[in-house]
């Protein structure tokens, strides 16, 4: 495996943007008194979870790069309740939403694996 030249060669942060686009879709809709609610917190946890990726991927230091990601992980799981209270106000169906957020997990989870192990250097900048 080639090491990355950008943030945005990584697996994890390209799902996590899908992610990001289908957030901004689902709050489209809601109603307009989650303006400053519900739609904004959701879309701030949402965007965090790719730029905590992209800022962490220049990092230098093992550590330094895994809180970043862990810091992507806490917004990931902000965004895992939203999901469930979107659902229970009955605003929309978030199968899609969940499915990908499930997706994105694991792979945050892989990589923070990653980071941490003797195999590091894979995940480097050039």
């Amino acid at each position: 495996m080639a090491a990355s030249k950008s943030f945005t060669q990584l697996i994890v942060w390209q799902k996590a943007h899908q992610f990001v686009l289908a957030v901004y879709k689902l709050t489209k809709n809601f109603p307009k008194e989650e303006v400053f609610g519900l739609t904004s917190q959701f879309r701030r946890a949402a965007v965090s979870i790719p730029a905590n990726i992209a800022e962490g991927y220049k990092k230098k230091g093992k550590m330094d790069k895994a809180r970043f990601f862990n810091i992507a992980e806490g917004s990931l799981e902000e965004c895992k309740y939203y999901l469930i209270l979107t659902k229970d106000l009955g605003y929309a169906e978030v199968k899609n939403e969940s499915d990908l957020s499930e997706e994105v997990s694991k792979l945050l989870n892989a990589y923070f694996k990653k980071i941490l192990s003797s195999d590091f250097c894979l995940l480097k900048n050039k």
